[in-house]
């Protein structure tokens, strides 16, 4: 017997190797992955790993160690950072690498080029807006990708973002060919989400009296529950799936009026909706900014970006938990929060900021 078929015999995996923290004694079962997640304490990377530990695999995180205080049981931590120090990877090797902290392709490729005979398989977490033009609805995988005319620059910021996403994708494609799944997911949202981009509508709706609500009901959005995304990510592991996948609800899903409505049902609330059309908003410098988030006008240059095709990885096994079910779960999370973070979230409108919009155009 070989190490992997040891492995997967159920042997006990030592994971002590390396310099890490919270290292344990697994004894993996017939068929369980050796999984490394680059990152791993942020929004999406603790959904990662509960889904993978239920499914009884043996997790590795590699970070800093500055977002989590202790760590997970049964997860071995190795400490480090993508810019440079990452020796407590070396001599190391694992079945399948999740790389959801990779935005600068200089980054990625120093954990290839190490891993690369080490490892199986690598899925890295992009995002849609890799894509040069939202502007029709439909955009497949096979889209034009956004090109910086700087390909040297580091700086992530928002007109950078894509096009670093993308190189970084590069990366990916050339240093792991036919061993890599790419997973773009358009506004990840449920527990755990501090943007509040989408946590912002419930828990509006539940703050009564009238709100803004932006365009018309049946404006599209998407988004995708960040639980469905963790078990899609798993799926494409354990088979292996290789490939490129727009992670997101299908076109036409969901819309703004049926967020809202989703909202009420889960709060009870008898809070007042109206709607603002997109003319108005603009009128009110209210359509680029934070104030209302996941929307997007259905005309212009981002209409496409709410309808996004996810056909590839639907028949790839992506599956969609009802919004209701998101919503519930966002707000159950989010009395959770201390205090000054449930009273005062980083995105949507002030009470002040609302009310005098609706006051000019009651």
């Amino acid at each position: 017997m070989n190490r992997r078929e040891l492995l997967l015999a159920g042997t006990a995996l030592a994971v002590a190797t390396g310099v890490g923290r919270g290292a344990a004694t697994t004894t993996a079962r017939p068929g369980a992955l050796r999984i490394l997640i680059l990152g791993g304490t942020g929004f999406i990377g603790p959904h990662f790993v509960r889904e993978a530990l239920a499914r009884g695999h043996t997790v590795t995180l590699f970070n800093r160690g500055k977002r989590q205080a202790e760590p997970t049981p049964g997860v071995e931590t190795l400490l480090g950072d993508r810019n440079g120090q990452i020796e407590a990877l070396a001599g190391r090797d694992w079945d399948v690498v999740i790389d959801n902290s990779g935005y600068v392709p200089r980054h990625v490729r120093l954990t290839t080029q190490l891993l690369r005979e080490r490892v199986r398989h690598y899925l890295f977490i992009s995002t849609i807006s890799v894509y040069s033009d939202l502007s029709a609805p439909g955009a497949t995988e096979d889209a034009p990708l956004e090109k910086l005319a700087d390909p040297t620059v580091e700086k992530v910021d928002a007109t950078t973002y894509g096009g670093l996403k993308a190189l970084c994708e590069g990366v990916v494609l050339e240093d792991f060919p036919g061993r890599n799944t790419i997973v773009r997911p358009t506004y990840i949202v449920g527990p755990g989400d501090h943007t509040d981009r989408f946590t912002y509508w419930p828990w509006r709706m539940s703050r009564g009296g009238e709100m803004l609500a932006p365009g018309t009901p049946s404006d599209p959005i998407q988004y995708i529950d960040v639980q469905d995304l963790a078990r899609f990510v798993m799926g494409c592991v354990e088979k292996p799936v290789p490939g490129i996948f727009n992670a997101c609800s299908p076109p036409g899903y969901a819309t703004m009026g049926g967020l809202l409505e989703a909202s009420r049902r889960v709060t009870g609330a008898t809070t007042k909706v109206r709607w603002l059309d997109t003319a108005t908003l603009e009128a009110e410098g209210l359509v680029d900014g934070p104030g209302l988030p996941i929307w997007s006008p259905p005309a212009g240059a981002t209409a496409g970006a709410a309808l996004v095709s996810s056909a590839r990885a639907v028949a790839a096994g992506l599956r969609f938990t009802p919004l209701e079910d998101t919503v519930r779960a966002t707000l159950e999370w989010l009395a959770t929060r201390p205090p000054d973070q449930r009273d005062a979230l980083k995105a949507g409108l002030s009470r002040e900021q609302e009310s005098a919009v609706l006051a000019r155009h009651r």
